[in-house]
């Protein structure tokens, strides 16, 4: 594997990865594609493991052995560098040795409503979400419960923000992720037939009384102020995870969560019952 010895911060490639982490998806390449930063060996190789392509990879010297059996791409351009110059790149308070620029996936909405053909959709939408952290969460949860994706409506923390793409364990390379607009998202999910739920609202119905068997997308919204009530107005119903005790709400991360469990639950036992 040749590598690239760097020491200079003004390395157009390193000036690359500080903007990938910092500006998340506004770094291009010379030909348009779009490149996003991530750090770490295991991300490193999940992104591989999800077929992403790998622009770039960095690794501190002394570190090279990190990069053993990842299979990089011939094309995969890889630089060695001091650690304390790789370091001033990154976002964490304790960087690791390793980071990448990648091509994140071009997802579409026939990734998301193709599948609807097969299965009964299930889509989260998520409105005005600042924190990374919930986002991330919420894209391992979809992935493990079986959802067909996610959209991001405007005002929601970018997937690929660092802090993010760390809390999503991987999953952010695999789930279909959307940015669209309120204008766009809410007639194709009805064209599909998909009943639209927002977890804000009056007579809120409990989960475990909602039919989500069928095509469904669940509107996550802020984590203080929920779901913008205009927003909430396009739902077709509300739906709510009764709590026990002096707690009046969850975390958005844990709601979505919850509420996706749900779904994969009623969907096993209408399966079940069906065979």
């Amino acid at each position: 594997m040749p590598l690239r010895i760097v020491h200079s911060k003004q390395n157009p490639r390193l000036k690359q990865l500080r903007r990938a982490l910092t500006q998340p998806l506004r770094e291009r390449t010379a030909d348009g594609r779009v490149l996003a930063g991530i750090e770490g060996p295991n991300l490193l190789l999940e992104a591989l493991r999800a077929g992403l392509r790998v622009e770039c990879a960095f690794v501190a010297e002394g570190n090279e052995r990190l990069l053993d059996g990842l299979n990089l791409d011939a094309r995969t351009e890889v630089l060695m560098l001091p650690k304390a110059l790789l370091d001033s790149a990154l976002t964490t308070e304790a960087p690791q040795p390793v980071a990448a620029l990648v091509e994140p996936p071009d997802w579409t909405w026939g990734h998301f409503l193709e599948s609807h053909r097969k299965t009964p959709a299930l889509i989260l939408v998520l409105s005005g979400l600042q924190d990374p952290g919930n986002l991330g969460t919420i894209l391992r949860s979809a992935e493990a419960f079986g959802a067909v994706g996610v959209i991001s409506l405007p005002g929601t923390v970018s997937a690929w923000n660092p802090k993010a793409v760390r809390a999503s364990a991987g999953s952010v390379f695999r789930v279909p992720l959307l940015l669209v607009e309120v204008e766009d998202c809410f007639p194709r999910l009805r064209e599909a037939g998909v009943k639209i739920w927002t977890t804000t609202g009056h007579a809120a119905e409990a989960a475990d009384r909602v039919n989500l068997t069928g095509p469904a997308a669940l509107l996550i919204g802020n984590e203080g102020n929920g779901v913008p009530a205009e927003i909430a107005a396009l739902a077709d119903g509300a739906i709510t995870i009764p709590c026990s005790g002096p707690v009046e709400s969850l975390n958005a991360s844990v709601a979505a969560s919850v509420l996706l469990y749900e779904a994969a639950r009623q969907r096993a036992a209408a399966n079940g019952s069906a065979q």
